[in-house]
C-alpha cells in the first residue's frame, strides 16, 4: 500500500541521510522525497512516499521517531490529506502535435511555461496520479524529459503537524 509520511525534523547536517538510511537498511524503496525548511527555520518537513504494508509502516514510523533528530512522525494516510506533485515535462510539438498537446494541457489545468518551435515545456501541479494520466494521454513518443518533484501532503482542516 502507498504511505505519506511528514516529518518534522531539526534541519540539522546529516539527519537527511539517518531518515533515508533506516528505510534503506529495512529494504524499503523510497518512491519520493521531498524536504525543505518550514516557517521555523531550525526546523525541516520531509515528506516521503514509499510502499509498505501496515505493519510495516507502523515500524517505520516507530523506527524514524527514535531518532533524535526527529521531532514527530504522521502517516497522512490515517487521516484526510491533501497531496500535490509538481512535474515539469518537454515534449515534442511539431505539426499536430502542437494543438494536441495544448488541448492536454488545458484538460490537465496545465500551463506551458517554455515554447521552441519544435517543443513545448508543460508545468502542470496535482496529485501523482493525475500527472501519471496526463503522461499517459500524451501521443506517443513525444515525451523529451521529465522532472518531478515528489508528493508533497498536509493534513486537511484543523490537522496540524507541529511541536
Amino acid at each position: 500500500m502507498r504511505h505519506i509520511l511528514s516529518i518534522l525534523m531539526e534541519n540539522e547536517s546529516g539527519a537527511m541521510s539517518r531518515v533515508v538510511g533506516l528505510f534503506s537498511a529495512r529494504n524499503y524503496n523510497i518512491d519520493s522525497l521531498s524536504v525543505a525548511p518550514t516557517e521555523d527555520k531550525t526546523l525541516s518537513r520531509v515528506t516521503i512516499v514509499t510502499h509498505a504494508d501496515n505493519a510495516g509502516m507502523e515500524q517505520i514510523t516507530k523506527q524514524v521517531n527514535k531518532l533524535i533528530e526527529v521531532v514527530k512522525v504522521v502517516d497522512l494516510n490515517e487521516s484526510r490529506y491533501v497531496e500535490r506533485e509538481l512535474m515539469l515535462i518537454k515534449v515534442r510539438a511539431a505539426g499536430k502535435e502542437r494543438d494536441e498537446v495544448l488541448r492536454l494541457a488545458d484538460i490537465y489545468r496545465g500551463q506551458v511555461i517554455d515554447v521552441s518551435d519544435k517543443t513545448y515545456t508543460v508545468e502542470l501541479t496535482g496529485t501523482s496520479d493525475k500527472l501519471d494520466s496526463f503522461i499517459e494521454n500524451l501521443p506517443n513518443g513525444s515525451i523529451l524529459e521529465t522532472v518531478r518533484t515528489g508528493a508533497a501532503g498536509i493534513g486537511r482542516g484543523e490537522r496540524i503537524l507541529k511541536i
